[in-house]
């Protein structure tokens, strides 16, 4: 009996190491898994914040890049507007640009008792190039033209400011007073663009907005203060148109519509010019 107890032993303590030895692999493996799995799990977490982090920087890139178009854009309607505003006032107030009127018929009605005198209305723009002609027929010689004459500040006079430099104008309408009656006739319609104003291309929103703005700018004391007018009022120049003299019509740059006479050179007197038009 105390053999096999003596043999015993050995092999229950023999059983014992291998037991601690296997539970000791299993801890090591279990942890080598565990630090694994969670190194695996720091990565994946770490996968969406790369893109995060990306997508956040993409995000700034595209809302700087969306301001600075906006910036790009307001400068280049900014720089547009000035040169339309420009070209408009170069078109209002050039001195160069006038308006000349000449009698090309007179004729007495014997059943009326009344004598008519037919003019020609023609203005220039800032080239000298002619715009359409207009003719108007009235029941008397003393004509009148009604014009919107803008004066700006003083300051702006003396200047040169490009802008409000020289007085602004537009013809409106052609008219004859009689006791009983007035004979008008429309030149330029209001809140619309002027013939001979228009500026080359397509029109744009801000030349319409101009021009429907025009009449409010010049007649309301607060909206002309705001763009330096001194002073906005309608004016009717006129006088006896004859046959035989050229009147032209002009503005200064500080005042208003002025007429002048003069007659038609020496060459034409007594001459009926026919123009005939060649394919």
């Amino acid at each position: 009996m105390t053999r096999a107890v003596a043999s015993e032993v050995p092999a229950s303590t023999s059983l014992d190491k291998s037991s601690k030895t296997t539970a000791a692999k299993q801890c090591i493996f279990r942890e080598g898994a565990f630090l694994f799995i969670l190194g695996t799990r720091q990565e994946i977490r770490n996968v969406p914040n790369y893109f995060i982090m990306n997508a956040k920087i993409n995000i700034k890139l595209l809302i700087t890049a969306f301001i600075c178009c906006l910036v790009v854009l307001y400068f280049l309607n900014s720089y547009r507007q000035k040169q339309v505003l420009l070209k408009i006032i170069e078109r209002l107030s050039a001195d160069s640009r006038a308006a000349e009127v000449l009698v090309t018929d007179v004729r007495f009605d014997p059943q009326l008792q009344k004598t008519y005198t037919t003019i020609k209305f023609l203005e220039y723009d800032t080239k000298l190039n002619p715009l359409p002609a207009k003719y108007f027929t009235f029941s008397g010689n003393i004509i009148q033209f009604q014009s919107m004459v803008i004066r700006f500040d003083d300051l702006y006079v003396k200047r040169g400011d490009s802008l409000r430099g020289k007085s602004a104008y537009i013809f409106m309408k052609a008219f004859v007073l009689s006791d009983h009656s007035v004979e008008v006739f429309e030149i330029n319609k209001a809140n619309s663009i002027p013939s001979g104003y228009k500026i080359e291309g397509p029109v744009s929103r801000f030349e319409n907005k101009f021009w429907e703005k025009f009449w409010q700018y010049a007649l309301e004391p607060k909206e002309a203060s705001k763009l330096g007018i001194k002073n906005a009022q309608i004016e009717a120049p006129g006088t006896k148109f004859i046959p035989g003299m050229l009147y032209t019509i002009k503005i200064e740059h500080d005042g208003g519509l002025r007429i002048d006479a003069q007659p038609l050179p020496k060459i034409l007197k007594g001459e009926t010019i026919k123009v005939l038009q060649y394919q």
